[in-house]
């Protein structure tokens, strides 16, 4: 007996959010979706159902052009069905189209010629017709960590003008926000100038099997944000995100504020919380932007310690794009051995020979075995740490040196993923001075 697949997941529809007003954008939250699909005005109840009405939709625009059946064929006078049962053993429902009368054909025929309007013939509509946004669009919908007024957001923007920006609690809805199709692209933060790896990410880099399609690099630019008519010797307390407090640390000290630091998940979402609860006595580190956005002041502008203060972020999709050789390429891979760091300098050296520039290595504890024992018996007190090792090199997969390389690492490695091969960042390097 042969099997009948699932329905593919690209046909799961999803409620897009909607701005309730320009103030507040609600984060999403992880949702899990079943199988099931409804469409609007009643038009099916699975993918099965969906693609039977569209076959009966565009029979029924056919049949008009078609001549009228003799009597007792089953058809009206009109040439439509009269009842329709089921197509392919799916129950179908009736569209209600109201025919096109001879009468009304005439009007419009009349109508036409006295506007001297061409129009061209209707066709019949097809299942792209009726296809889940936004395939049947050219806006992307895409998913950042943080409130509206965040680092993020503007990174998107920057990484897909025009884009539906999709505001989520945590790093890891976004991820699931692409992979359940509720949104088109992710883009995440990856690494700062001042702060270094954003290690939760590169976690799930590996948990989730997103692809890296492109990065952008967005020069920060923090300020010192209270309500209004609050001065800073006011101040008890400064809230943002850890990576914004550890940036501004130095300044903080020289604006002679002797106040507590404390982390919250966003520096958007920092700004939020102080106006939300009329907090006189906090201020926030957050983007200009975030001000105008929740009606704060800027006690103090271009507080990071470093003007050169840049995020690298990474979009992230559900399929790859097609490397190329015609522009600047970098290759994200993840790997590992069982052996440990015994073989990191092979590794290495795989590139070395063929004059492939490494940007970026980092490593993260191996969480299936987070520990080795030196000696053979595997017993004993001398323990090494596992380590996943994650490599950025400037060459496209597409290159004939590149393939080589992996090819040489797979050699030395238990474990070799590419993350993604995709398009470097070339846009002019200036220091952050503002929005």
């Amino acid at each position: 007996m042969q099997a009948i697949a699932p329905p593919s997941q690209s046909f799961i529809r999803t409620t897009r959010p909607r701005l309730a007003a320009p103030f507040r954008l609600a984060p999403i939250q992880c949702v899990y979706r079943s199988d099931s699909v409804n469409f609007p005005n009643g038009v099916g109840l699975s993918r099965a159902d969906w693609q039977s009405s569209c076959a009966i939709l565009t029979s029924k625009v056919v049949s008009k052009e078609q001549p009228t059946e003799k009597p007792g064929s089953g058809t009206g006078s009109d040439g439509s069905a009269d009842h329709i049962a089921a197509v392919n053993g799916h129950k179908t429902i009736d569209l209600n189209l109201v025919p096109i009368t001879d009468k009304n054909k005439t009007d419009l025929a009349a109508a036409d010629i006295n506007n001297n309007n061409n129009r061209p013939q209707a066709k019949p509509l097809t299942i792209t017709d009726l296809s889940p946004a936004p395939m049947h669009g050219s806006q992307l919908r895409v998913a950042y960590q943080g409130v509206p007024g965040a680092y993020s957001e503007a990174a998107a923007g920057k990484a897909y003008p025009n884009c539906e920006a999709i505001p989520c609690d945590q790093f890891e809805v976004a991820f699931q926000a692409v992979e359940l199709w509720i949104a088109d692209r992710a883009v995440l933060p990856i690494e700062n100038s001042l702060g270094g790896s954003i290690h939760r990410n590169y976690d799930l880099l590996l948990r989730h099997r997103l692809h890296i399609v492109g990065e952008v690099q967005l020069p920060v630019h923090h300020c010192l944000l209270a309500l209004p008519g609050v001065r800073k010797e006011y101040l008890t307390r400064v809230i943002s995100h850890p990576q914004a407090l550890a940036q501004c640390e130095l300044t903080l000290t020289k604006l002679g504020l002797n106040v507590a630091r404390e982390a919250v998940d966003d520096t958007a979402g920092a700004a939020e919380f102080v106006a939300a609860n009329n907090l006189r006595d906090t201020a926030a580190i957050a983007s200009a932007r975030a001000a105008g956005l929740y009606g704060m002041n800027i006690l103090a502008d271009g507080i990071q310690d470093d003007s050169s203060n840049v995020t690298r972020f990474v979009m992230l999709a559900r399929e790859p794009i097609i490397p190329r050789t015609d522009r600047p390429f970098k290759t994200s891979i993840v790997f590992a051995h069982e052996k440990g760091t015994s073989v990191l300098f092979k590794v290495l050296s795989a590139f070395a020979f063929r004059n492939i520039s490494l940007t970026k290595i980092e490593s993260r504890p191996h969480r299936n075995r987070p520990i080795r024992l030196v000696d053979d018996a595997n017993v004993g007190t001398a323990k090494h740490f596992e380590y996943m090792f994650y490599v950025d090199f400037e060459a496209s997969m597409a290159d004939v040196r590149a393939q080589n390389a992996l090819a040489e690492v797979q050699e030395f490695t238990t474990f070799l993923r590419v993350l993604g091969s995709y398009p470097m960042d070339m846009t002019p390097w200036c220091p952050s001075g503002g929005d």
